[in-house]
């Protein structure tokens, strides 16, 4: 018999979502509408979390997505149904929704195997619009956006765990085993705070990053803040920056498997010249790697983050990025995405800053947003304007 979190567990999931991780920590407001994009197999978690919206007063949107649904799209739509964008429907939803809450779940991790990765492509770049409506209204504080997890048999079958084994992981990353996870994200983050500012007060000009196959380079550029602890991602241990990707240099060897776009990317090695990606490789899905880089702005990075072991309550591969980038184990983790920066992390106000001075500032703007990561041992190391350095982050844990 398959195995199926219980209701107390998915009651608590549903509370740490709506009523902590949206509006920055503070929970939904009556009245505000809530966008839910869940698959069919997470029905159960789909159902306690619109629960939690009502009896929060708030109005919920529901896109229920029916499993194994998307291969035959790619397979059968033309050129100009792969670039379609439904520019009125999308604009009226953004102008609707304050909030977004996505479940990831997945019954066929490989499920575009095989599909033509410019077509995939073509479907991600129609979307960039939406995406930048979104990130407007964002940054003019008045929409947030949280990411969680459903485990089903095809993700736990991928890792190598019971289904069992894989929830247990979700409920322990989550604090779903605590009586209220709520108090405990709190002091979580209240925790993390005291180190991001500790990292904010640091005038970091740039931060070399030095690991097996690795010798990075990454500039931060003037007007800058470290993120993290915003509720943006449940489960979230990081603290990152969006750097001025023109500084980039270097090479960085990722060590975890990525999926993305149905497909299966391992051991991917990235070189940067003036800011670009110049050599892409991988061992497995170097196709797609290579594809998603040649999209518009994806060749640059637009985040650099890191998690502390000691935070972290991951410590096995999941084969999700929302778990994989904040794994901790022996070594924590370290990883860029390449393409989007996060505006939030600009001192200053976002509202009224034209697109032109984004781009002057260095903060990369894509439609792409792919977190790659290494959990490889690294010592980082930050240069400081007055031309002193300080070793930041040393065996998994932050040094300051």
């Amino acid at each position: 018999m398959s195995f199926k979190p219980s209701e107390e567990i998915l009651e608590k999931y549903a509370d740490v979502v709506i009523n902590f991780a949206l509006n920055s920590g503070e929970g939904v407001k009556p009245g505000e509408v809530v966008q839910l994009r869940v698959s069919e197999v997470a029905k159960p978690l789909l159902v306690a979390i619109r629960r939690a919206i009502l009896k929060a007063g708030a109005h919920p949107i529901v896109f229920y997505i029916p499993d194994d649904f998307q291969r035959e799209h790619y397979e059968l739509a033309n050129d100009e149904q792969l670039s379609f964008f439904p520019e009125k429907y999308l604009k009226g939803l953004v102008e609707e929704m304050d909030h977004t809450v996505v479940v990831i779940s997945e019954t066929d991790k490989k499920e575009l195997d095989g599909i033509d990765t410019g077509k995939i492509m073509a479907a991600q770049k129609a979307l960039k619009p939406y995406m930048d409506w979104r990130r407007a209204k964002e940054g003019e504080g008045k929409y947030t956006w949280t990411l969680c997890m459903y485990g089903t048999q095809a993700m736990a079958d991928e890792v190598g765990m019971s289904l069992e084994e894989y929830w247990q992981e979700i409920i322990k990353a989550c604090y779903l085993d605590a009586p209220e996870p709520a108090e405990k994200w709190k002091a979580l983050y209240s925790d993390l705070y005291e180190i991001k500012d500790k990292l904010d007060a640091l005038p970091i000009e740039k931060l070399h990053v030095e690991a097996k196959d690795t010798d990075l380079w990454v500039a931060i550029g003037g007007d800058r803040k470290w993120l993290g602890g915003s509720g943006r991602n449940i489960p979230s241990f990081e603290l990152f920056i969006s750097p001025d990707w023109r500084g980039t240099k270097g090479r960085i060897q990722f060590t975890e498997p990525l999926y993305r776009y149905g497909n299966l990317i391992k051991d991917a090695y990235l070189e940067f010249e003036d800011g670009k990606v110049t050599r892409a490789t991988a061992t497995e899905g170097e196709a797609i790697l290579k594809e998603m880089i040649a999209v518009e702005n994806a060749d640059k990075v637009g985040e650099f983050s890191l998690t502390d072991r000691r935070f972290s309550r991951i410590t096995r591969f999941m084969g999700e990025t929302l778990f994989d980038e904040n794994v901790g184990g022996e070594n924590g983790n370290t990883h860029i995405a390449v393409g989007a920066a996060y505006r939030d992390s600009f001192t200053g106000e976002q509202a009224g800053v034209s697109e032109e001075e984004w781009e002057a500032m260095g903060y990369n703007n894509s439609v792409i947003h792919t977190d790659i990561v290494a959990t490889s041992n690294r010592v980082v190391t930050a240069f400081l304007k007055d031309g002193s350095s300080q070793v930041i982050y040393r065996d998994g844990e932050f040094q300051i």
